[in-house]
């Protein structure tokens, strides 16, 4: 009888893993849909700037080698910080996220930097500009969730533009070189 429970209940097992994840929501498919792919796209992207600014911060040098080593590590541990409430997200409403290095490749808009070395100046430049970026994908999506009256989602991301504007200014204004005058 022992043997019989097994295989009926390792049959059931395997059903099972057939079944798709039906999350509850009172979203519509459609928006399940939608609001879905725009977060796993900010996920790629929040996870490549994430790696982007780790590295910067693992290969800064230069006279201000401190300050922008503590900037930059501070800046990859908010982005970081991102990632496990857009994924929980996404799941919430229904949706599946990214599964892999090879997702986050195919779908990240934030281009990599895999130069040997880069001036500390030029980091800073490249990560405010992706940064940009970022906050204005951030906006996009926010109109994907409005339009699918996605409140959780829009504050989560309202959130995340303000954290964004914040690291774009403070990268603008560690790479500012100051006038001729000493201003």
């Amino acid at each position: 009888m022992a043997k019989k429970l097994n295989e009926k209940t390792t049959k059931t097992l395997k059903e099972r893993r057939k079944l798709p994840l039906a999350t509850p929501t009172d979203l519509a498919a459609a928006a399940t849909r939608d609001i879905s792919a725009a977060l796993n796209q900010l996920l790629a992207d929040v996870f490549a700037l994430y790696l982007k600014t780790k590295n910067f911060h693992w290969h800064v040098s230069g006279p201000h080698f401190r300050d922008y080593h503590l900037l930059l590590d501070e800046q990859g541990d908010q982005l970081f910080a991102m990632t496990d409430p857009l994924a929980e997200r996404i799941r919430k409403i229904g949706g599946t996220t990214l599964r892999s290095i090879g997702h986050i490749s195919r779908m990240q808009r934030v281009s990599d930097n895999d130069a040997d070395y880069v001036q500390p100046l030029d980091m800073l430049a490249e990560l405010r500009e992706d940064n940009k970026m970022l906050a204005a994908a951030l906006r996009e999506a926010h109109n994907i969730t409005d339009e699918h009256r996605d409140i959780a989602s829009s504050s989560l991301i309202e959130n995340w533009i303000d954290e964004t504007e914040r690291r774009t200014w403070f990268l603008f204004e560690a790479s500012r070189q100051g006038d001729s005058t000493g201003h």
